[in-house]
């Protein structure tokens, strides 16, 4: 199968590809038992909280967890595989991304539901929802979720976390697909969470997660929740289009407090901004492409080392093809 782009197209002082190969003929024909939705390059953009990036030469969408299963086990080993939640903390290249997309949707992968003191949620599931159940449940412990905008699924994979706690601090259980359709199932020391990070096989994709919570007061557990949501109000640019936190916060040390002394207060290039309410977020102000908000970060982490000696890592994931080679994927 070809994996390289038609071709190229100018646009905003940017390369872009046009458009990849369509392989989804051969995929189906490869997978006459599938049922989820395969998409040929089709437009990440709508599906990130920045609103930009190019294509995902094919785009595919499980029904459930079998469906899953089977479309790793067929898939053609060579082809790469990303997984896109809401696409909060994500940053998808103008050039798109080669390879497939997987997506859970929450209408299949989205159930909440409590039983006892322990909270099941399936990776599509906003953190937030989560919260939601456990709290008409009345457990406490899980309220950080209300203030994380985004899905279980990049939860379990990044430890998020948020206002004092994080996900290591409440999970019970996780499970996920391995890329040759095989399920796992991981328990707490299983995931070897570290700060915005676990130590499972990135080729993992999470399907499910199980909670536990603490029995406690409800006027307290939803005060504790009410806390949370003001903080992201009054602290947050939260209705901008954003990525959530961009970097890492150092040890000993706040991310935004370096950028702020740094001088990046409110620095832009092209159609991309550090927040001037908080500094450790990035905005599109309408018009950015990838490229402005991956430039504008990497500049950010360039005055921040000249600054004060420390190098800020990124906490956004980046993931696609850009036109330029200089960024460093992972740092």
């Amino acid at each position: 199968m070809g994996l390289r782009a038609a071709g190229r197209t100018e646009g905003s002082g940017v390369k872009r590809l046009a458009a990849f190969p369509d392989i989804t003929p051969e995929l189906k024909a490869a997978m006459p038992q599938l049922r989820g939705r395969l998409l040929a390059n089709e437009s990440l953009a709508p599906l990130t909280w920045f609103r930009v990036g190019g294509p995902a030469q094919v785009l595919f969408t499980p029904v459930d967890e079998d469906d899953l299963a089977y479309f790793l086990n067929s898939l053609p080993r060579e082809l790469a595989v990303h997984v896109v939640g809401v696409g909060s903390n994500l940053i998808v290249r103008d050039g798109g991304i080669e390879g497939v997309v997987i997506r859970l949707s929450p209408r299949a992968f989205g159930e909440t539901s409590a039983d006892g003191d322990i909270v099941s949620a399936g990776a599509a599931a906003l953190d937030r929802r989560v919260a939601e159940t456990a709290a008409i449940a009345n457990l406490g412990g899980l309220e950080f979720f209300f203030g994380i905008p985004g899905t279980i699924g990049g939860a379990l994979r990044m430890n998020a976390g948020a206002n004092g706690g994080e996900t290591k601090d409440v999970l019970f259980e996780a499970t996920g697909i391995g890329r040759d359709g095989t399920r796992h199932t991981f328990g707490n020391a299983d995931m070897k969470f570290v700060y915005r990070n676990s130590g499972v096989d990135p080729s993992i994709i999470f399907t499910s997660a199980r909670f536990r919570g603490t029995p406690g007061a409800p006027d307290a557990i939803r005060a504790r929740m009410e806390e949370v949501q003001k903080h992201r109000e009054t602290a947050q640019p939260i209705r901008d289009k954003t990525g959530g936190s961009t970097f890492k916060n150092p040890p000993g040390q706040s991310a935004w407090k370096l950028i702020d002394a740094a001088g990046c207060r409110g620095l832009r290039i092209g159609g991309a901004q550090v927040s001037e309410m908080h500094c450790n977020f990035l905005i599109n102000t309408g018009d950015a492409t990838g490229y402005d908000i991956e430039t504008l970060g990497e500049t950010v982490r360039a005055r921040v080392k000249e600054n004060s000696g420390i190098e800020l890592h990124w906490e956004i994931k980046r993931i696609g093809i850009t036109a330029q080679s200089s960024f460093r994927d992972g740092a």
